[in-house]
């Protein structure tokens, strides 16, 4: 009976310490439940779950006010395109300020990209605003960005899941099995705030938002 009331507590404090939530974007913009930097957000006319940023010069965020997470896997639908040099569309979490965070984003374009050293350059993780992706190229090279083995059509919806520790991050893309990149964290200050992301003259649309906390 010890035994068995002691399992019956343990699996309510995990309960109580992890929470899944799939979040409907499309719902989230018309409740305005976003906080929009550098950007113009709106609701996909032919998907009612899904949201887009516009492309301007500069990168884009856009967060959600009502929801908190820190830790844990998110997973999210991503839409960018065959655009060299101006898709690139991610997920940004630990959002300390409208210019503080940290991203994990990807370059649709070099999906069918050949050359080996543009197919390096798939996926990437940065920490705005010291650790860019060009500072971290230059000084720490290949080891924030990677390959994907089977990427994604570049113009269709493909779907990524971010595994976020507290030291480390990582990925994986559609039925990957294994982390596409898997890296060390770059900053230990933590924040709950978690969004969309695009970058330098870049549009994207995301959809069907899940996290899974702890």
């Amino acid at each position: 009976m010890f035994q068995f009331l002691t399992v019956v507590l343990g699996l309510i404090v995990a309960t109580a310490h992890s929470q899944n939530m799939s979040i409907d974007l499309g719902e989230k913009y018309k409740s305005n439940s976003f906080i929009t930097v550098n950007r113009e957000l709106s609701q996909l006319p032919d998907d009612s779950r899904a949201v887009g940023l516009n492309a301007v010069p500069g990168d884009g965020l856009s967060y959600l006010k009502d929801i908190s997470f820190k830790e844990g896997t998110a997973s999210i639908e991503l839409l960018g395109e065959n655009n060299p040099g101006s898709s690139f569309v991610g997920l940004a979490f630990n959002i300390q300020n409208d210019s503080t965070y940290e991203v994990v984003y990807f370059r649709p374009f070099n999906f069918v990209a050949q050359e080996p050293l543009r197919k390096s350059h798939m996926v990437q993780y940065i920490y705005h605003p010291e650790f860019t992706w060009k500072k971290l190229r230059e000084t720490r090279t290949d080891e924030f960005e990677n390959e994907i083995v089977n990427p994604p059509d570049p113009d269709q919806w493909f779907r990524a899941k971010i595994e976020i520790g507290k030291n480390t991050v990582k990925v994986y893309v559609e039925d990957s099995e294994n982390p596409v990149l898997e890296i060390e964290r770059l900053t230990e200050i933590k924040s709950d705030k978690i969004g969309i992301w695009t970058g330098f003259n870049s549009s994207g649309s995301f959809r069907n938002l899940h996290l899974e906390t702890r």
